[in-house]
C-alpha cells in the first residue's frame, strides 16, 4: 500500500522541545514526523505538501502513528490527512505509477 499523509501542529505546546523557545514553526514540526519516516527504512518521498510511505498496512501506519506523535510536541492539538491506495500484491509502486505516467505523456508528445 501506498499512504500519502500530512501532519500538522496547532495550539500552545504543554512542553516545547528543547531549543524551540517554545514558538516552533511548521517546517520544525514537519521536520520532526519526516525523519521518523525516513528512519522506518521504507520507502518515501517527500514533497511540498506531503509524505508518501510504501510498505504493507501495520508497517505503514505505526510509521503515520510515530509521525504524527512526533508532532503532537509541538502544539496541543494535531491536524492529519491521509489518502491510502490499497493494492494487495503490488510492491515498488511509488515510483512504478510516476513511470507509467511519464511513459504515457512520452506517447502523447509524438
Amino acid at each position: 500500500m501506498i499512504v500519502a499523509f500530512s501532519v500538522a501542529p496547532s495550539g500552545t505546546p504543554t512542553d516545547a522541545p528543547a531549543g524551540t523557545g517554545g514558538d516552533a514553526s511548521v517546517h520544525t514540526a514537519v521536520a520532526a514526523a519526516v525523519k521518523v519516516v525516513r528512519e522506518s527504512g521504507l520507502p518515501n518521498h517527500t514533497s511540498s505538501m506531503f509524505t508518501e510511505i510504501e510498505g504493507e498496512w501495520d508497517e505503514v501506519m505505526d510509521v503515520v502513528k510515530r509521525a504524527t506523535e512526533a508532532v503532537g510536541q509541538y502544539g496541543s492539538r494535531v491536524s492529519l490527512v491521509l489518502k491510502a491506495d490499497i493494492r494487495p500484491g503490488h510492491t515498488g509502486e511509488l515510483s512504478g505509477k510516476v513511470a507509467r505516467l511519464e511513459g504515457a505523456l512520452d506517447t502523447m508528445g509524438e
